[in-house]
């Protein structure tokens, strides 16, 4: 059995209250923006959420580059001895 980790950084990754924003100038692709606008997507939200998505990505990549040899340590000890409490295992 090997040990897969995926990280859910969405919760950790918040968008800030209205009151903690801060303005910036962002350069966008001139259509894709006159078709957000023409659909009426708020194009600070979106990129908001778009920020957070892509900062979550970010540290799952860096945690997994972090922790990767304990993980192939992990899945090594369990491919050589099985899992430890397999023995108390009811599936």
């Amino acid at each position: 059995m090997r040990i897969n980790v995926e990280i859910n950084m969405s919760a950790a990754v918040r968008s800030t209250p209205d009151k903690a924003r801060r303005a910036t100038n962002v350069s966008l692709n001139e259509a894709l923006l006159a078709e957000a606008k023409s659909l009426r997507i708020n194009i600070s939200k979106a990129a908001e959420a778009g920020l957070a998505s892509a900062v979550a990505e970010q540290r799952a990549r860096l945690w997994r580059e972090t922790n990767q040899a304990a993980l192939e340590s992990s899945n090594a000890f369990v491919e050589q001895h099985g899992l430890p409490l397999a023995k108390y295992r009811s599936f």
